[in-house]
């Protein structure tokens, strides 16, 4: 149990010295472990550092490499388009094409024909020195109606999490030459249960840090795309009196047409029952007719 004691004193007094930015002479020098644990601090000097845990040195890591000039900034650009066209399958096309040029890729995508109008939504990532260009000539492919656009700074989370990966690789190199040097089961164990713990913390920063690579190096675009038979927001040219005459007529003309259109629909889609209504019409008429005869036989009759 002594033993157990010192060799976590010793992962402690690890942790401390990472955070001072020396070793402990004990492990640098070569010394047994019995030796190195001579000189851990008491236990309530202990407690404290080791309520000061990682995130001290892992903050004072970070703040060493925290960027200095703009161009070291680490920024997620996103923006939503809304877009417009009345010949839908070229704007399609236009925008796959401008993806494409600018090296970008579809993450998602979806196309709707319900209706009398098309739509279609696009997820585009595109690499964040390709943004500008592609934002510029996105409002070519089509009518652009609205255009919103969102940069977030990520600096500090950045360069806070790659300097924590930092000191969790330093821990686990200096936990690994710790292992190398124990001798008794007890002591592996407890230093093996140790490198399992950092191994996973390193595992979650560099996922943190993949993630952010992927979104602070490609910029993501929503894209919502509609099918119009007049463009919003496009002002007419002036026309004269017979041109809105002649546009009038052709206007009724085709509601007209329109409505006569559904009405044949409706009667198409419900002959069962005008021949039924037909048919019982028809017997109304003929008994009808019967009894106008029947009365008119009896006012003859002396």
């Amino acid at each position: 149990m002594k033993r157990k004691c010192v060799i976590w004193l010793l992962i402690a007094l690890l942790t401390a010295s990472l955070l001072s930015g020396c070793g402990t002479k004990g492990v640098e020098t070569g010394l047994s472990m019995d030796q190195a644990a001579a000189e851990i601090p008491m236990p309530e000097e202990m407690e404290s550092l080791a309520s000061a845990g990682y995130d001290g040195g892992a903050a004072s890591a970070s703040s060493s490499t925290a960027p200095d000039a703009k161009s070291d900034a680490k920024i997620i650009y996103t923006a939503d388009l809304e877009l417009e066209a009345t010949d839908f399958d070229a704007a399609v096309s236009a925008i796959k094409a401008l993806t494409e040029d600018c090296g970008g890729y579809f993450s998602s995508s979806s196309l709707s024909n319900g209706g009398s109008y098309r739509s279609a939504s696009y997820t585009v990532r595109v690499p964040a020195d390709k943004y500008r260009d592609f934002l510029d000539r996105a409002g070519e492919t089509a009518h652009l109606l609205d255009l919103y656009e969102y940069a977030d700074d990520v600096s500090e989370q950045y360069y806070d999490t790659s300097g924590r990966l930092r000191t969790q690789q330093t821990k686990l190199d200096r936990l690994q030459e710790l292992l190398a040097k124990a001798k008794s089961m007890e002591d592996i164990i407890s230093i093996e249960s140790a490198i399992s713990d950092t191994e996973e913390q390193i595992d979650r920063l560099s996922g943190e840090l993949r993630w952010y690579d992927a979104r602070v190096d490609y910029a993501t675009v929503d894209i919502s795309l509609r099918e119009v038979s007049r463009l919003s927001n496009v002002p007419e040219p002036a026309q004269s009196f017979g041109s809105r005459m002649l546009a009038a007529l052709k206007e009724g003309l085709s509601s007209f047409a329109d409505w006569m259109e559904g009405l044949l629909l409706g009667l198409a889609y419900g002959w069962e029952w005008i021949v039924l209504i037909g048919a019982i019409l028809a017997a109304a008429l003929l008994l009808i007719r019967r009894a106008r005869r029947r009365r008119k036989s009896k006012k003859q009759e002396p």
